[in-house]
């Protein structure tokens, strides 16, 4: 299992590939917390997110088998 900061540099990661965000901190500035993002993008993010999780599933499942 990932660990929380694997998680959030997986996201943050996501983010910057598809939806163009540089980072997922709270930056206290409207201009940097709110984004403008094509719904496209947004099913490329969440797709990635699922490809990312289902990868882990089944590595998960292996080292299970494995022991």
């Amino acid at each position: 299992m990932k660990s929380s900061q694997e998680i959030d540099q997986l996201f943050n990661r996501i983010a910057n590939e598809h939806l163009y965000i540089e980072t997922l901190e709270t930056q206290h500035r409207d201009r940097l917390d709110f984004h403008e993002v094509a719904v496209w993008g947004i099913k490329c993010a969440l797709a990635a997110a699922y490809a990312a999780g289902l990868a882990e599933a089944k590595k998960l499942q292996a080292s299970e088998t494995q022991s």
